[in-house]
């Protein structure tokens, strides 16, 4: 099966990477169940990459149906060290616009129902999420961008480096209560799927970093419309054609340089339960996850 160190997993609206050459489907199980969707690998300019869409193709799971530890795991079995996470979001910033790009440095997890760790039964690890995005593959997005926009300046687009992303749970969108509340937290994006995914990503050891991309002003500003899911798949539409570019771009930089990541060593100093003490049950649960 073929191996690949960069991977991207695609949001609502984007089932594929029209990018890939040799495309081929793998259908993987781990001990969580199997992903959203086969898993495809193929090439980049020869660089071997993985691509699952978070959904499934027709968009057949809500937030709370993703399996998330599935997913995750699944892409560790292929060897993924650096992870790309594309998402629509719902701003809560003035500035951030609708169709324009954001690329979060922080979390707020407000979900209830999803299972957020590959540990316990059996093993116990603390990861720090102090720092939970890549500074490296955030920073390679931006580049990206940039090159995008250098490449089509008629068609620029805005980006915000930084900002904190909340996580909801979903599948409903926020009352207007709530929509304020999650501005008066700090919150800059609001959505409902990087949430326990980046907190995977870190215990897997994967460098991880979120493309947001604006749909809507979610439901607190006074002047624009509330969001639906029409108004937030129509915008996604318009952005998926340069979320791919910016996709392959990043793919690119990413693969010329292989950055360290403060993600790659997670479990040197989180592994509190050593594996000469964990159940050989444990150890083959947990195998692709602790190496």
């Amino acid at each position: 099966m073929q191996q690949a160190l960069i991977a991207v997993i695609g949001g609502s609206g984007l089932y594929q990477m029209e990018s890939l050459q040799q495309a081929t489907e793998h259908t993987l199980d781990t001990p969580y169940g199997q992903p959203s969707d086969v898993i495809v690998t193929g090439f980049l300019d020869d660089v071997p990459v993985a691509f699952l869409a978070r959904h499934g193709r027709g968009h057949r799971l809500i937030p709370s149906e993703v399996p998330y530890r599935a997913n995750i795991h699944a892409l560790k079995q292929l060897g993924v060290r650096y992870l790309i996470s594309m998402s629509a979001v719902g701003s809560l910033r003035e500035e951030m616009k609708p169709l324009d790009m954001v690329l979060p440095d922080q979390f707020i997890d407000l979900t209830r129902h999803r299972d957020a760790t590959f540990f316990g039964a059996g093993a116990v690890a603390h990861v720090s999420m102090a720092q939970p995005v890549c500074s490296s593959v955030s920073d390679a997005l931006a580049r990206a961008i940039a090159e995008v926009n250098l490449a089509d300046a008629t068609d620029a687009i805005d980006v915000h480096r930084g900002g904190t992303y909340v996580c909801i749970e979903g599948p409903q969108f926020s009352t207007q209560a709530e929509s304020h509340w999650y501005r008066s937290m700090g919150a800059d994006v609001i959505g409902m799927t990087n949430m326990p995914e980046a907190k995977l990503a870190r215990e897997a050891q994967i460098a991880y970093a979120t493309l947001a991309m604006v749909t809507d002003f979610d439901c607190w500003h006074p002047r624009e419309a509330h969001v639906t899911a029409q108004l937030a798949m129509n915008n996604l539409f318009k952005n998926a054609e340069r979320a791919q570019k910016i996709a392959a771009a990043a793919i690119r930089i990413i693969a010329r340089e292989y950055p360290a990541s403060i993600a790659h060593d997670a479990l040197a100093s989180a592994l509190v339960t050593q594996p000469g003490a964990m159940s050989a049950a444990t150890l083959r649960r947990l195998g692709a996850i602790i190496g």
